[in-house]
């Protein structure tokens, strides 16, 4: 028995599979060459509650588990579209969602669900030490009710596609 071989996943794939076939290779081809993003995949995927399928409900999402997102993107793949411009919006909120503090969820979990701000990026490459997480140098120290941030980031994928970054 193949557990995602059910019906609920299969509905996913199917309902997935609908909204990319709006999406021709042409479209795919069109982005690549003019080294775009693709803003219209990216919007039909939010309103249709894909991108939202892990943010909880009582958020303004779907409360989907990591099965179901696993099946999205990989329909969005199967598809011939990139997953890569999606999956951040999907699973970047988790940081907010385990970390955040209660306003703090209550104030972007429903604005990232409904699509009015996107969560695609996550800074965490540093010129000196790369990727490596236990070398960062980066740092943020509590002063008052704000964060004062020292540091430098390179290579943040889709931040110019987001409003937040979680920053590492």
């Amino acid at each position: 028995m193949n557990p995602y071989d059910d019906e609920d996943l299969n509905a996913i794939r199917e309902g997935v599979r609908a909204l990319c076939a709006e999406f021709d290779a042409a479209y795919w081809r069109t982005i690549d060459e003019q080294k775009g993003f693709p803003e219209a995949f990216v919007k039909a995927l939010t309103d249709a509650g894909w991108l939202s399928a892990m943010i909880p409900a009582e958020y303004g999402g779907s409360g989907l588990g990591l099965a179901e997102a696993s099946v999205i993107l990989e329909e969005v793949n199967a598809c011939g579209g990139n997953s890569g411009t999606v999956h951040g919006q999907m699973y970047n909120m988790f940081t907010l969602l385990r970390h955040g503090s209660a306003a703090q969820k209550s104030h972007y979990l429903p604005k990232l669900a409904s699509g009015e701000l996107r969560l695609q990026s996550m800074a965490v490459t540093e010129p000196t030490t790369g990727t490596d997480t236990t070398k960062i140098k980066t740092t943020a120290v509590k002063q008052g009710d704000k964060y004062v941030i020292n540091g430098q980031k390179v290579w943040i994928s889709r931040v110019q596609h987001s409003d937040l970054m979680i920053l590492l």
